[in-house]
């Protein structure tokens, strides 16, 4: 069987869907469509393919959508898709609340029509090593996961377009769903909603009145584990996951795609200690030579396989593939996307005392732009 498959929304993201759609051997690219038609014909001359203004008139054709418009627009688009039988890879995040995560959930249950989201960032390679070895016992009990993603885009910088400033985040808040999905993915998921808290700091004045540019969230997974996220915008970039177990515990560095192995006490001597170092160094240097290994092959190899190792957008394609061919599970639960955007929720609810002031200090009749925001026309 052959994924008979359509992109719509034709900005930046659409390029690694398309890419992705083309050279996976199980799918056919349909086609690319867009609002703006001039860009969508633009995308389709680039990956030879048709140009529409108007997916729903490919939903009789199709097996699966990749939805890539802005978030505001996600869930009708994929409503309607997954009610038609199509299924739906969807960018992150899949929608703007949780309520409609949960509404997509029943509409795939009822229509066993699958859909995924693109938490890409989980099928890192090293990432993927570190849950491998999770899932294998090697770490034993996991006690806690800590993520931090330093050196996000600042609220008032555009990375995806001018749709982010309607976020109370602006394209800060755009990009706080890899390190949350990051922490969900390795950690677990919470429990219930009151085992989430969060915490927010605005550090300086934007001219749109952004309500946060720095974010904090914990919570304790259904299995015990502690889990803390930080996200920081104006700074050195860092992204980096310490996950402790009680047999062994992993230093995971998303930027070099290093990771390395604590198995030992470094604290029972000074030789320990610069042991330690040693270590340190040796597991970077592997690390480096792996990723250098993996580029050099990628070159000379084109074919898909190579491509699913090392891209983290095309693992997702293929494992999707399989979910709607052979009934596999797919790569990323809507339940981990509710997640997210329900500790998404939890940060913008604890940045909501900044609006509230913002109202209170406002002229007469000038009214604060809304927390939640609004649905995009332009796709």
């Amino acid at each position: 069987m052959v994924v008979r498959t359509a992109v719509v929304g034709a900005g930046t993201v659409s390029r690694a869907h398309l890419a992705g759609a083309r050279n996976n051997p199980d799918m056919e690219l349909i086609a690319v469509c867009d609002l703006d038609e001039d860009l969508a014909r633009e995308r389709a001359r680039e990956f030879g393919t048709m140009a529409v203004t108007d997916f729903t008139e490919l939903l009789d054709e199709l097996d699966c959508l990749h939805v890539c418009t802005p978030v505001q627009t996600h869930f009708e688009i994929a409503r309607q898709a997954i009610e038609a039988g199509v299924a739906v890879i969807i960018e992150k995040p899949a929608t703007v609340t949780a309520e409609e995560v949960e509404e997509l959930q029943a509409l795939s249950r009822d229509h066993e029509t699958p859909a995924t989201v693109i938490h890409n960032h989980l099928f890192y390679p090293a990432v993927r090593k570190a849950r491998e070895l999770i899932d294998a016992g090697e770490l034993g009990e996991i006690r806690s996961v800590d993520v931090l993603y330093a050196g996000l885009t600042p609220p008032d910088q555009v990375n995806r377009g001018s749709w982010v400033f309607e976020l109370p985040g602006g394209e800060f808040e755009e990009g706080l769903p890899h390190p949350i999905y990051s922490i969900l993915g390795v950690g677990g998921w919470p429990e219930r909603d009151d085992d989430i808290s969060a915490q927010t700091v605005l550090s300086r004045d934007y001219e749109d009145g952004f309500e946060y540019d720095q974010a904090q969230a914990q919570y304790v997974s259904a299995d015990g584990t502690l889990c803390n996220v930080t996200m920081l915008s104006g700074t050195l970039p860092q992204r980096l996951h310490v996950i402790t177990g009680t047999e062994k515990s992993i230093v995971l560095d998303e930027i070099n795609q290093s990771l390395y192995e604590i198995d030992e006490d470094y604290t029972s001597s000074v030789i320990a200690r610069s042991k330690k170092s040693i270590d340190v160094s040796l597991a970077q240097v592997t690390s480096t030579l792996e990723n250098a290994k993996s580029v050099a092959v990628s070159r000379f190899d084109d074919s898909w396989e190579a491509e699913t190792a090392t891209d983290s957008h095309c693992a997702i394609f293929d494992g999707f593939v399989d979910a709607i061919e052979d009934d596999a599970a797919v790569p990323v639960p809507l339940e981990q996307s509710k997640w997210t955007i329900r500790i998404m929720e939890e940060i913008r609810d604890a940045a909501r005392p900044r609006r509230e002031e913002r109202v209170a200090e406002a002229p007469a009749g000038q009214e604060p732009r809304e927390d939640e925001p609004s649905v995009a026309t332009d796709l």
